[in-house]
């Protein structure tokens, strides 16, 4: 038995983050129902990565609303409305990722919907909180990661600002959402009352980045500095970086300069060990010089064999066919109409050395209206 079993949420979200929370919940056992609206449903459908689209919705889609239900309902519309509003009357959890003010003029806000579900759970996201010159400003990953800093972080110094290649802004605070839903359903199950939980993109990316944030509030308010080549943290010293070898990359973590330096014969940077993150351009220089000289192999094995963190740079080729990745299983298929498949991830997440696997979809738009309304309304 899957631990969220029989738990009803209602999800009334769409691209990534909110559906992100849904996910993790369904791939955890809950029964996970997307409210959607009648012209299209979740934009998310739409939302295409390199054009790829299987029976009219989009790899992405399928990927994050897998294992979901789709109930279709004009928001608008009286009578939608109330069969709506029997849904909620039934279900455990309510998430939504609306700009503020959208559910409450609908009369679904959390205050109203007490009246109808004394113990539900009430979550929801926002781009930027209900306050502040950004409330009515789009939500989007780049957008966020743009405004909180986040892009000076990554690439070298001379470089402009790079953001994550993925929508981290998303996926964090999707993460956070269920967080927050997990510990309101413990606090229910002692107190029998629901409970409001409240995050936005904007807060997770903060949190998210709390290393260097508290770095620079102690630090007399001094902006992050990437190293000049090979940059991986702005607050962190030599030999913390990535560096080019003879066929390759090589990463290295933390570690003693004089140490590093006897195991790889270069002798000469125990001279900067005290003065290590000023002079982190010249120590990097110098190991990359060193490094670029020998094949990534013949210093992994040096490297290793010393117990100094390091590791190759992969790229997908070469992690999903390493045993490294195989041994984790952490790929499924889905299972579509007309034998299609897609080959996806899993959820990570074990309990009692159970792994949990989903072949179901994400469902057509409206899939699941008859059923519901049998079941639950009508």
């Amino acid at each position: 038995m899957k631990p969220l079993e029989n738990l009803i949420v209602l999800e009334f979200c769409q691209y990534m983050s909110g559906p992100s929370a849904g996910l993790r919940l369904a791939d955890l056992g809950a029964r996970v129902i997307k409210i959607e609206r009648p012209d299209g449903g979740d934009n998310g459908r739409q939302l295409a990565v390199k054009d790829l689209f299987i029976e009219g919705n989009s790899i992405l889609f399928h990927t994050i609303n897998r294992n979901k239900e789709s109930y279709v309902a004009d928001l608008k519309n009286v009578v939608d409305l109330e069969k709506v509003k029997i849904l909620i009357s039934k279900a455990d959890v309510l998430i939504h990722n609306f700009r503020p003010k959208v559910m409450e003029k609908l009369g679904l806000g959390f205050e109203e919907i007490q009246e109808l579900n004394d113990k539900l759970i009430y979550a929801q996201i926002s781009g930027y909180g209900k306050k502040g010159p950004w409330k009515k400003k789009p939500g989007q990953d780049l957008l966020l990661q743009s405004i909180s800093g986040l892009t000076w972080l990554s690439g070298d110094r001379t470089a402009p600002p790079i953001p994550f290649g993925l929508s981290i802004a998303d996926y964090m605070c999707g993460t956070h959402l269920t967080q927050g839903i997990l510990a309101a359903l413990i606090k229910r199950n002692k107190t029998k009352t629901g409970s409001l939980v409240e995050v936005n993109l904007l807060s997770s990316l903060i949190d998210f980045q709390f290393e260097v944030i508290t770095t620079f509030l102690n630090d007399g308010g001094k902006l992050p500095e990437r190293a000049a080549k090979g940059n991986a943290h702005a607050y962190l010293s030599a030999p913390y970086g990535i560096y080019k070898t003879l066929d390759g990359y090589l990463v290295v973590a933390m570690e003693n300069l004089e140490y590093l330096g006897k195991n790889i014969d270069l002798i000469e940077i125990k001279n900067f060990v005290k003065e290590n993150f000023s002079q982190r351009d010249i120590v990097m220089e110098m190991l990359q010089s060193h490094f670029q000289q020998k094949p990534t192999k013949h210093w992994l094995l040096l490297l290793e064999s010393a117990k100094i963190w390091c590791a190759g740079v992969l790229n997908y080729q070469q992690f999903l066919n390493h045993n490294g990745f195989k041994v984790l299983n952490m790929t499924q298929e889905i299972e579509l109409s007309n034998n299609k498949k897609i080959t996806t991830t899993r959820c990570p997440i074990r309990i009692d050395g159970e792994r949990y696997f989903s072949k179901k979809p994400g469902p057509l738009l409206g899939e699941n209206n008859i059923a519901i309304n049998q079941e639950m309304i009508l």
